[in-house]
């Protein structure tokens, strides 16, 4: 089962960031809390970078233990906060888990951030 993170929509430009377009309610700050903390890792930033640089971007928890040198339990928990914080999908096949970086959900942690303003005619940001 995955479960998805309902992240703050980024589609508009960057410089209407969330925190800079408008105070974030309490709920939307404890949703990115959670991602954020997901992130807050070694182990788990390695394991996003491998995921995703792995070959047809998702890999096996098999192929994700020897490079962490963490055995498997100590793996599959880490997996799980970044499923769980929607960061990573979970695709079980036969007695295998296979796992793929959500793109969406790591952009909106960086946009979210940003605080550059490009101005948008008239001196107006974010037309």
């Amino acid at each position: 089962m995955t479960t998805s993170l309902d992240l703050p929509d980024v589609s508009t430009p960057a410089c209407c960031s969330p925190l800079t377009r408008e105070p974030i309610s309490a709920a939307e700050a404890t949703r990115l809390a959670v991602a954020f903390k997901a992130v807050a890792d070694p182990a788990r930033l390695r394991l996003l970078s491998i995921i995703s640089s792995h070959h047809g971007g998702e890999a096996c928890v098999c192929d994700l233990t020897e490079p962490l040198d963490l055995s498997q339990p100590t793996v599959s928990h880490h997996l799980k906060i970044l499923v769980d914080a929607g960061l990573v999908t979970r695709d079980k096949r036969g007695k295998w888990s296979y796992y793929a970086v959500v793109p969406d959900a790591l952009d909106t942690l960086g946009t979210v951030l940003l605080t550059q303003h490009e101005q948008v005619g008239a001196g107006r940001c974010c037309a």
